[in-house]
Order: C-alpha cells, then sequence, then structure tokens
C-alpha cells in the first residue's frame, strides 16, 4: 500500500463537474488499494475575485483581514470535495491548514512553513477516511492568526504534508499533461517533457514557469520527495521531478537533452536608479533599503562608470507588485544612496533559456542571441547561472522571442500541446 499526497489546482476543481471528475479519481486511487490525502486550490478564479472584491472595499486591506478573506476559497473547495466523495461511499474528512498541523511564521500573504504537525490528517487515515486539506494556508503560534503562503502556495501545502507525513509520492494535477519544453499558451509546439532534475525544475519555477510553485521544488529537492505533475483531465504519465542521482539508477540520465525548455515571465519590472556615485557602499545601502522593505530582486545590472562624473546607473527588476515599496524605501535612503532619479518599467518580460546540459556544451548562448536577433527581439538585461540564461526584452516581443528560441533549440514537438483548462493552476 502506497501512501500518496495528490494537489488539484484551481482548473481541476474549477465547477461541479470537474470537483466530481476529481473525486471519482480518487476513490479510485484508493480502491486499488492506495492511501491517499488530497489537497486542494480555489475553484477557478475564486482567489482572484476575493481580491478584486477585497480592493474594492479598502484600497489597502488589512493583512490580517486580507488572509482571512483569501482562505475561503480553499476551505469551499474542501467541503464540496469531501461531499462528493461521500456521495461514491468513501469518507472524505476536509481539514483547513490549522486543522492539519501547518504551522507557519506570522508573515501575512507570504508565510513561511515552519513545522508540519499532521496528527489528524493521520488519525483521519488510521480510521479509513480520505483527509482533504484546504491548501495555501496555515496557522501562526506567535499571533494566533491564519496565514497564507502567497499565490501558489497550495503546491508547497501538499509538499510539506508529503514530507511529514512520509508520503511515497506526491503529484501535483493540474490543466496540461505534465512540465512541458514552454508554456503551450505562448508556444503551441512545446513538447512534454517526461522528467527533469530538481535544479531544472527550479530554474523553470524561479524563470516564471507557472506550473509548479518555487518553494514547492525547493521543500521537495530537501526531502528528495518523488515529485510528479499530471493533469487532472487525463490519463498521461506526466513529468517526474526528480534528482540526477536517481534518474542514473533508473537509466534515464543518458536521455536528457542538453535544453530542457523556455520559460517567459511578465510579473516583473525593471526599476534604473540614475546617477549613483561609484564608491564603496554605494550598492550595499541599495540593496539593504530594498531587503529592509522584503522586495525580491531577481536580475542586477550596473552600468560602467562614467570617468568625467565618477557616476553610474544600477538597474534591477522585482515584481511588479513591488515596485511602489521598492520606489519608497529607495526614497528614504535618498541621502545615504545619493542617486538623482528613479525610473520604472512595468512593460518587460524575461525569456529564460534552461537545461543542465548547456554548462558542459559551448556554443548556447551564440544560438541563444542568435535566434533572438533573428527574430528582432531587442535585449536589455542579461542575467546567467549554470543552468538558465535569461534576457529582459519589450514585453510585446516575448511570444515571439520564445518561439523563435524554442525553434533555434529544436524543441518543437510535431503537434500542438493540449491545456485542458483556463490559464489556472
Amino acid at each position: 500500500m502506497a501512501l500518496i499526497v495528490q494537489k488539484y489546482g484551481g482548473s481541476s476543481v474549477a465547477d461541479a463537474a470537474s470537483i466530481l471528475r476529481v473525486a471519482r479519481r480518487i476513490v479510485e486511487t484508493v480502491a486499488a488499494g492506495n492511501q491517499v490525502v488530497v489537497v486542494v486550490s480555489a475553484m477557478g478564479d475564486t482567489t482572484d475575485d476575493l481580491i478584486d472584491l477585497a480592493q474594492q472595499v479598502s484600497a489597502a486591506p488589512a493583512p490580517r483581514e486580507y488572509d482571512m478573506l483569501l482562505t475561503s476559497g480553499e476551505r469551499i473547495s474542501m467541503a464540496l470535495l469531501a461531499m462528493a466523495i461521500h456521495d461514491l461511499g468513501f469518507e472524505g474528512r476536509s481539514f483547513t491548514g490549522s486543522q492539519a498541523g501547518l504551522i507557519t511564521d506570522s508573515q501575512h500573504g507570504a508565510a513561511r512553513i515552519v513545522e508540519v504537525t499532521p496528527v489528524r490528517v493521520q488519525e483521519a487515515l488510521a480510521d479509513g477516511a480520505i483527509p482533504i486539506i484546504a491548501g495555501f494556508q496555515g496557522f501562526s503560534r506567535e499571533t494566533k492568526d491564519i496565514t497564507t503562503l502567497g499565490r501558489g502556495g497550495s503546491d508547497t501545502t501538499a509538499v510539506a504534508l508529503a514530507v511529514a507525513l512520509a508520503a511515497d509520492m506526491c503529484e501535483i494535477y493540474t490543466d496540461v499533461d505534465g512540465v512541458f519544453s514552454a508554456d503551450p499558451r505562448l508556444v503551441p509546439a512545446a513538447r512534454q517533457l517526461p522528467r527533469l532534475e530538481y535544479e531544472e525544475m527550479l530554474e523553470f519555477a524561479a524563470a516564471g514557469a507557472k506550473v509548479l510553485h518555487l518553494r514547492c521544488v525547493e521543500y521537495a529537492r530537501r526531502a528528495a520527495l518523488a515529485l510528479f505533475v499530471r493533469s487532472s483531465f487525463s490519463q498521461h504519465p506526466g513529468t517526474a521531478i526528480t534528482s540526477r542521482a536517481r534518474m542514473e539508477e533508473e537509466g534515464h540520465a543518458m536521455e536528457q537533452p542538453i535544453i530542457a525548455g523556455v520559460a517567459v515571465d511578465l510579473s516583473d519590472a525593471k526599476v534604473t536608479i540614475t546617477s549613483v556615485p561609484d564608491e564603496p557602499g554605494r550598492a550595499a545601502a541599495i540593496f539593504e533599503a530594498l531587503a529592509g522593505a522584503d522586495v525580491n530582486i531577481d536580475m542586477i545590472v550596473q552600468n560602467v562608470s562614467a570617468k568625467t562624473t565618477g557616476r553610474t546607473d544600477v538597474t534591477f527588476t522585482c515584481p511588479t507588485g513591488s515596485v511602489a515599496t521598492a520606489r519608497a524605501a529607495l526614497e528614504s535612503s535618498r541621502d545615504r544612496i545619493g542617486f538623482d532619479e528613479l525610473l520604472h518599467d512595468e512593460h518587460i518580460a524575461k525569456v529564460s533559456l534552461i537545461g543542465a546540459g548547456m554548462k558542459q556544451h559551448p556554443g548556447v548562448s551564440a544560438t541563444f542571441f542568435s535566434a533572438l536577433a533573428h527574430a528582432g527581439v531587442n535585449v536589455e538585461l542579461i542575467s546567467t547561472s549554470e543552468i538558465r540564461i535569461s534576457v529582459v526584452t519589450r514585453a510585446e516581443t516575448a511570444q515571439q522571442a520564445a518561439q523563435a528560441v524554442h525553434t533555434a533549440f529544436g524543441l518543437d514537438a510535431s503537434g500542438e500541446a493540449v491545456v485542458y483548462a483556463g490559464s489556472g493552476r
């Protein structure tokens, strides 16, 4: 008997018919002799609708109440799914994040899990019930408040529970057949990848691919948890996320391509701090101010200092939603930094090429930039790691850039990828 944690995203439980389909899938897994723990997201666009509603009544919603509001979506999903499972002759037992033992820090909107004590989940399993847990949420012992893990946090809920329960595997169900070489909505010729190394999936998630939450992949890698991305709309085996060592044990390492795929992120903005004195301590002042405001920074570029003035420009990218916070933090440290002006641009895209094999193969960069040049895509910023090359381009050229790079590296499939539902997880 295997213990399996299954997470179903918003597109998989978008309406009553979808919930009934998911209930049948869960029951079939249990009937095959497995124990199943289920984690669910809010139905369809429920979370977005709740965010819109909050913004209609408050320009700056109180963080505690905002979390209380947003967690209601997952509670609706878990209760409805439990009802559907009951009607199929099995007991579904629903739990909020706090009831399931998800203990977090006190950071509203972006809480981190500090402990998992799934006593009630284990009791439900022992009773022969199917535990159904509301994803994306937890409980702070420090403040006694409900918290949320950030958008996409249901993935992290599922992995954290799988690790705490010593599950045999964790399955993330979505609206595509697995992880693809590019977003099928942007690159219809994207091909489904049978397996990826943890490091490649981390780069995909960090580069904007929405199929898995970054923190859930980090969690799974630390615990060496078997992680699978599958569609709730088909019986396709999906994509296995695993370690290089496990791939070699299973004889798959030699099959791995040089390039895994292309990711596009349209959620970042570019901020430029002009005319910063080019001297020790000024960069530290910039990024200490941003860190103090909890602004996550991605790409950083500093121009060559002008000889006549001894000043330079510093540019970085951050989430679009953090621009106002970043500007306020920098303005409050203007005297210490000594800059002239703050500029920002929200009409950008980050296009990334990812593959564990690129570090052993020369010529990858040349092919990448040649493809962009032939597509007429201008590059504004460049950032690299051992297994990733990222560039910032105009948002309006992101799709043609992704398609050009995808084709240049021979990643195109013969047919079009299938997206079963909408744009949600």
